[in-house]
């Protein structure tokens, strides 16, 4: 499944200045950059979350993971207030049985188009966060930061495909991390878009790593869905996959 549009540069990211509209051929991915949420934020944002959510915050034991966790969810409700015309807080969600979240019926039906469900998926990785929207298509995202000491051979045979350790192994020193995190979250972002978990077998399914070359994703059901790469900043990479064909992603800065 070849990708015209191989990367979103980080530089074509654009700041939202008005309220946006999610059109049905588009997915919006909104970056987030953690330093932005000051104290104050934090505390607007924590105010919007449901119990549960509360009590997840309150067992992650590092006020980094703590903050992260409150900030992403806190500006999802934000964001998915935008799309639906209604208020943060009043927002319900529902949990798939591998943990993936959607918006209850409820809330889904407070949009403008109730007939349009508004799709979502979120990810984060050493202080930035994706979130994805899009009107009535399963959506999946996934963003990691780029480092030497985490993509090791033994890690690359364990999670990916003989095709992939193979197309890794080929690519000089110098690409290789690059490669190994772009197949991770090219990965990553089908998996969550299908809300399967590791319910779908790592090895049933690959994708291309080489760094520059188009992104491709090879699965039996992959008419069924298109891959983009994104690159939301420096030493960041990250992908989205989307249902369906014919849509362009939309990239947005999210600004307290």
């Amino acid at each position: 499944m070849p990708n015209d549009d191989t990367i979103t540069d980080f530089n074509s990211w654009s700041e939202a200045t008005q309220a946006v509209d999610l059109g049905s051929d588009e997915i919006h991915v909104w970056r987030v950059r953690f330093d932005d949420c000051d104290n104050a934020a934090l505390g607007r944002f924590n105010a919007t979350l449901s119990s549960d959510e509360k009590a997840r915050a309150d067992r992650l034991v590092f006020p980094r993971d703590r903050n992260a966790f409150i900030a992403t969810r806190g500006i999802l409700r934000e964001l998915l207030g935008r799309y639906l015309g209604c208020i943060p807080a009043e927002i319900e969600f529902d949990y798939g049985p591998q943990g993936k979240p959607s918006l209850r019926e409820k809330s889904s039906t407070k949009s403008k188009s109730p007939e349009k469900a508004v799709q979502f998926n979120v990810s984060h990785s050493h202080g930035f966060a994706l979130l994805a929207f899009s009107v009535a298509r399963r959506v999946g995202v996934d963003v990691e930061l780029v480092r030497p000491d985490f993509g090791g051979k033994g890690i690359a045979e364990r999670y990916f495909s003989p095709h992939e350790v193979t197309e890794l192994g080929k690519l000089p020193s110098s690409l290789r991390d690059e490669g190994f995190f772009l197949c991770w979250t090219r990965k990553e972002a089908y998996i969550k878009a299908r809300g399967e978990g590791l319910h779908v077998p790592l090895e049933s399914f690959r994708v291309s790593l080489t760094p520059g070359e188009p992104a491709i994703l090879h699965a039996d059901d992959s008419s069924r869905w298109s891959l983009r790469s994104l690159r939301p900043a420096p030493l960041y990479t990250a992908a989205l996959v989307g249902e369906g064909k014919g849509w362009q992603p939309r990239g947005w800065i999210w600004k307290p």
